[in-house]
C-alpha cells in the first residue's frame, strides 16, 4: 500500500438485503483461524443479507488450511482455483487442482488445501447450510471447467454456460460460469428467488444492478439478493464471463 495520489473513490455499491459490488481495490484481508499464509477477504456474509459466507483468498507458497474449511454443522462447501495449483482433500479423498478446477464437500466434512508450489494460488472460497431433502444427500465431487463444454444459454449463440454440478436433487446449490460474446446480452431481465455470488474471471460488462447500470469487470464481486432485477451485456473486444453461485433443487422454507 502507499499514500494515495488522487482524492478517495471506489467503485463499490452496497444495498444491503439487495445487491453489492465490490471492486478488487476496495478488498480488506482478514485473519481467520484455520489459515495460514493467506490474504483472504470475506465478500458475502449474513452481515450483508446473503444466506451464504463467500471469500476471496491468495494463498502464498506453503500456505493453506490449518484446519478444513466449512466444516460446521450443516455447512457445505466449495473451492474454485482462480489461478495457479493448490491439493485438497475432503473425506479422505485427494484431488490436485489447477486452474479452472474445484471442489465440493457435502455438510460437515469440509475442504482442506495447501500450495506446494513456488508460486501463488489464487481461489475462491464458498459455504452454505445444506437444505435437507428426505432420501437424497450430496457427496464429494470434484472437476475443471476446462474440461466441460459450454452450452448455449436459452438458445442464444453468443451466450454460453457451463454446469460444474451435477443436475441432481441430491444438490440443494450448483456452480455456474455464464460467458457473453461481445455484445451480447441476457435474454430478458431476471428478477428470481434465487441469490447469487458472482465472481468475475474475465472481460468487462455493463450490468444493471438492482436500479442501477454499472461497468463490472474483471476481479469484481457481485451479490444479488432475492428477487433484484439484473441482466448484463459483454462489451470491450474479450468475453465476459464469471463464476456464480445458485441455490436450487429445494422448496421455499417458512
Amino acid at each position: 500500500m502507499a499514500y494515495p495520489t488522487d482524492l478517495l473513490s471506489t467503485r463499490a455499491v452496497v444495498k444491503p438485503g439487495l445487491v453489492a459490488v465490490i471492486p478488487k481495490d476496495g478488498l480488506v484481508n482478514n485473519v481467520l483461524p484455520f489459515l495460514r499464509d493467506c490474504r483472504t477477504s470475506i465478500v458475502a456474509s449474513p452481515k450483508l443479507g446473503a444466506s451464504f459466507a463467500q471469500y476471496i483468498c491468495t494463498v502464498a507458497p506453503g500456505g493453506g488450511t490449518t484446519s478444513p474449511f466449512g466444516a460446521g454443522k450443516n455447512e457445505e462447501s466449495f473451492i474454485y482455483v482462480v489461478s495457479g495449483e493448490v491439493d485438497a482433500s475432503s473425506e479422505g479423498k485427494e484431488f490436485h487442482l489447477t486452474a479452472g478446477g474445484y471442489l465440493f464437500a457435502p455438510p460437515a466434512s469440509g475442504i482442506q488445501f495447501t500450495n506446494k508450489t513456488g508460486e501463488e494460488a489464487k481461489l475462491m472460497m464458498y459455504k452454505q447450510l445444506y437444505v435437507p431433502c428426505e432420501g437424497l444427500y450430496p457427496y464429494v465431487y470434484s472437476g475443471n471447467v476446462n474440461d466441460i463444454p459450454y452450452k448455449e444459454y436459452d438458445d442464444m449463440k453468443n451466450v454460453f454456460i457451463k454446469d460444474l454440478l451435477p443436475a441432481e436433487l441430491n444438490f440443494d446449490m450448483n456452480m455456474h460460469i455464464l460467458c457473453f460474446e461481445p455484445g451480447a446480452c441476457h435474454p430478458f431481465v431476471e428478477t428470481h428467488v434465487q441469490e447469487h455470488g458472482m465472481y468475475i474471471l474475465g472481460g468487462e460488462g455493463m450490468y444493471l444492478v438492482h436500479d442501477t447500470w454499472m461497468g463490472i469487470k474483471k476481479d469484481d464481486f457481485v451479490w444479488f439478493g432475492a428477487y433484484a432485477p439484473q441482466c448484463a451485456y459483454g462489451i470491450g473486444r474479450e468475453p465476459f464471463y464469471y463464476i456464480y453461485s445458485k441455490d436450487c433443487n429445494r422448496d421455499v422454507v417458512l
